[in-house]
């Protein structure tokens, strides 16, 4: 039996210079559209290496190597406190019901190839940023692919 999911996640827009996004499609409820998107493995795993586990883990992205360095991925300053759907609470302890998500960015070129996990997403796509808006099935997805014309400039972490 898996131990329950860290009630504290990360949410990574991956997108390009031109402000396309990249938008995956669950495995597990088919329609559903979002970023990289995970929970930290671990009390002591850093938010940044909870950001490197999830895209490579979802999109095959490597980041810190000399196409995608450390720096293309910005910690947005955001956190998103938010009820975990009834159908994904069996994942966390019991009496768990919100999780707080944190907000990064990953910029990459324009043509990044993309491997799913076909046990987690089904289909990608890359959308202009108010497109892949209006796609997302999470609201605080939606509202953080709303912010890049503004967080894309932000700060990087290295």
């Amino acid at each position: 039996m898996r131990p329950p999911k860290i009630p504290e996640s990360v949410l990574v827009v991956i997108h390009t210079p031109a402000l396309e996004v990249l938008l995956i499609e669950r495995a597990d409820a088919p329609g559903f559209w979002q970023s990289v998107t995970g929970s930290k493995d671990t009390l002591a795993e850093s938010l940044v290496e909870t950001c490197l586990r999830e895209v490579a883990e979802e999109t095959g992205i490597l980041v810190g190597t000399p196409s995608i360095p450390l720096t293309a991925l910005r910690d947005w300053g955001l956190a998103n406190v938010y009820e975990i759907y009834p159908r994904w609470r069996h994942r966390y302890a019991p009496g768990v019901t919100h999780n707080t998500e944190h907000v990064f960015g990953l910029c990459v070129p324009a043509g990044t190839p993309v491997r799913l996990s076909p046990r987690e997403h089904t289909a990608h796509a890359w959308l202009p940023w108010r497109e892949a808006a209006d796609r997302c099935f999470s609201p605080s997805n939606a509202e953080a692919v709303l912010q890049l014309p503004r967080l894309a400039g932000a700060e990087p972490l290295a």
